[in-house]
């Protein structure tokens, strides 16, 4: 259940964001946010289509592929929660899992994914992001890590 409650907390926050960024007007953004010190910028970019509008032609399967693998990280995250071992990639899961869901809800809501924030460094200032991305990103890396962890204590027992 605490996992469940990650999930919500995760999405929530990210439709939160979206909703405030889709109530802005227009010519606000793109603009600084404030606290940042000009590393962060605020957007709002309609994205139909997967990362960069790759396959936005293709609504159809821009929704179904997306609601497929968030289906399988919650599948996942089923099976693994009634372990006692697997802290890392059941955290991982849940947080991959609470972007996955803000970011499909979007896609099926509202017909695309409101993106709203770029880092202000080298080539990441072309890229728009939503924190459903950086949670997906950030849960991957949290799940790698479980697996390397463990994988790494089999070989000392060895």
């Amino acid at each position: 259940m605490k996992y469940t409650w990650i999930v919500l907390a995760l999405a929530g926050l990210d439709q939160g964001i979206k909703q405030n960024i889709e109530d802005q007007e227009a010519q606000s953004l793109p603009r600084d946010l404030p606290c940042a010190r000009g590393w962060v910028r605020l957007h709002k970019n309609h994205n139909a289509g997967f990362p960069f509008g790759f396959l936005k032609n293709r609504p159809q399967l821009v929704q179904t592929i997306p609601l497929m693998m968030t289906s399988a990280l919650a599948g996942a995250l089923a099976a693994l929660s009634g372990r006692r071992e697997g802290l890392a990639e059941k955290l991982g899961l849940a947080v991959a899992l609470g972007g996955a869901v803000s970011n499909t809800w979007d896609r099926m809501v509202r017909g695309y994914v409101v993106d709203y924030f770029s880092i202000q460094w080298k080539g990441l200032k072309k890229v728009v992001f939503n924190l459903g991305d950086f949670f997906i990103f950030l849960g991957t890396l949290m799940i790698l890590a479980g697996q390397m962890g463990r994988e790494m204590k089999g070989r000392r027992k060895n």
